[in-house]
């Protein structure tokens, strides 16, 4: 009894007589049947105690102890004075499945991390289109649009588009949505769907700098202050410096162009932040060629804008910056100068507030990690409520809070 009472417990199912455990090599089979109690009839509302037969059900659960469980479950039919006859119920197991609802809701929980379809089948012991049937019941719908919207791509592959779209609430870190594709009319239609009211909401709009983000914004939040992401203007100028070095050691020997490959990062990194030796290996490497020296000369001054602690002290670094590029004969950084022109308003914005793109980067970097594992893929519906309900979990702990 004593053994019975500790199988029922750890089962963890409600008026259950375990009558037998087997062990086998990689599977635990328990064999129990529900106490018998009364029932109502479905058909005349009658109550009866007169069980007509019995019937065995396999019944797959959640994985105990490193092995597939088996549940064999001794069902009755009972039999009414109307001649109506019908199985017991219970609280388990729903009609017509042969699984329990806790494994079901424990495949749906496995889901919330980055594995595949197949390895979640494999450790419940189901197929892999069971697994995704189950799945399939999760859906998401949009939420209400928060302070701040942050938007960003991230190559998808899925449903004939190369790039997905993800929103995401930057400051309070929760993804919002995925949409299926980043074209500008693809995002009027979508934006279009709220309320005047609700994209009013939004004071901060962060992205990239891709025209049709800033188009959006300009449209259809126009009580948003437009920022673009530190991130990518910050980039433009290592970008233009790249290309000057690839440009500079093209000139030099076999042995030099390796040297400056290899030590890119030393180049590429603040000079003030670099140890007296490494300081030391880049003046011998900046001194080997003029033209990269000025470009490391126009980089580190332009870092040095990052100090700025409001909006108007950057404006005025940032003018002194792109007047002195646009004269400096090196045209990467007369390119790049005429770029930060262009967007100088948002990117004067990312000074005005903390708020950045930080988290929707991340983001996308866990999504990448999904498609690897999962070898891509090609239903972008399941692909949208997959990455939502791996980042489900941010979005209960901020209803939480």
């Amino acid at each position: 009894m004593l053994y019975k009472n500790f199988t029922e417990k750890l089962l963890g199912l409600q008026d259950i007589e375990i009558e037998k455990v087997e062990e086998f090599d990689n599977s635990i089979h328990i064999y129990c049947q529900l106490i018998r109690k009364p029932h109502k009839c479905p058909c005349c509302n009658k109550i009866t105690n007169t069980v007509h037969d019995y019937r065995e059900q396999v019944i797959k659960d959640i994985p105990a102890f490193g092995k597939h469980l088996f549940i064999h479950l001794k069902k009755r039919r009972y039999r009414c004075s109307c001649g109506k006859r019908f199985a017991e119920g219970n609280s388990f197991l729903p009609r017509y499945y042969r699984m329990t609802n806790r494994l079901s809701a424990y495949i749906i929980d496995k889901l919330r991390y980055e594995v595949s379809f197949s390895s979640v089948a494999k450790e419940v012991n189901l197929s892999v289109s069971t697994v995704i049937r189950i799945f399939d019941l999760v859906s998401y719908s949009p939420k209400e649009l928060p302070t701040a919207l942050s938007i960003d791509e991230f190559k998808g592959n899925t449903n004939g588009e190369k790039y997905q779209c993800i929103l995401t609430d930057p400051v309070n870190k929760v993804v919002l949505d995925i949409l299926p594709k980043r074209h500008e009319y693809f995002l009027t239609k979508y934006f279009n769907s709220f309320d005047k009211s609700e994209r009013n909401k939004v004071k901060f709009f962060v992205s990239d700098m891709w025209k049709p983000f800033s188009h959006i914004s300009s449209v259809w939040f126009k009580e948003a202050t437009q920022i673009v992401d530190k991130y990518h203007w910050i980039r433009q100028v290592i970008w233009a410096f790249e290309s000057v070095r690839k440009q500079e050691q093209k000139k030099f020997i076999k042995s030099h162009r390796r040297y400056f490959k290899k030590s890119r990062q030393l180049l590429i990194r603040r000079f003030d932040y670099l140890s007296d030796e490494h300081k030391q290996q880049v003046n011998i490497m900046l001194y080997a060629s003029p033209t990269l020296s000025s470009a490391h000369f126009y980089k580190e001054f332009f870092l040095k804008i990052l100090d700025c602690k409001d909006r108007d002290s950057a404006k005025a670094a940032m003018s002194k910056w792109i007047n002195s590029a646009l004269d400096c004969g090196i045209s990467q950084f007369q390119k790049c100068a005429n770029t930060l022109i262009n967007w100088i308003t948002p990117i004067l914005n990312s000074f005005s507030t903390n708020i950045t793109n930080g988290f929707t980067e991340g983001c996308n970097n866990k999504i990448k990690v999904l498609k690897r594992i999962s070898y891509g893929y090609r239903n972008f519906n399941r692909f949208r409520n997959r990455i939502l309900h791996i980042f489900s979990h941010q979005t209960q702990k901020h209803a939480t809070a």
